[in-house]
């Protein structure tokens, strides 16, 4: 989901990184799914998206359902 919201905005790893302040390789494990957000980094990174926290939230649950 995050890549795929950071690429449709044409944006690179260190430019989101940047913006949300946090380091270039923690979005890259994030989209690895090597990590996980915390509420606090979610909060940090979703305004770079341009989206709310809690559209952010419903598509990743959209997402998880269709795995299911």
């Amino acid at each position: 989901m995050l890549k795929r919201m950071r690429m449709q905005l044409k944006m690179s790893q260190e430019a989101l990184a940047h913006q949300a302040d946090v380091e270039r390789n923690y979005i890259s494990l994030l989209e690895l799914g090597r990590n996980s957000a915390s509420l606090k980094i979610i909060f940090k990174i979703v305004p770079a998206l341009n989206v709310s926290v809690s559209e952010f939230m419903r598509l990743v649950e959209e997402e998880m359902n269709q795995v299911k």
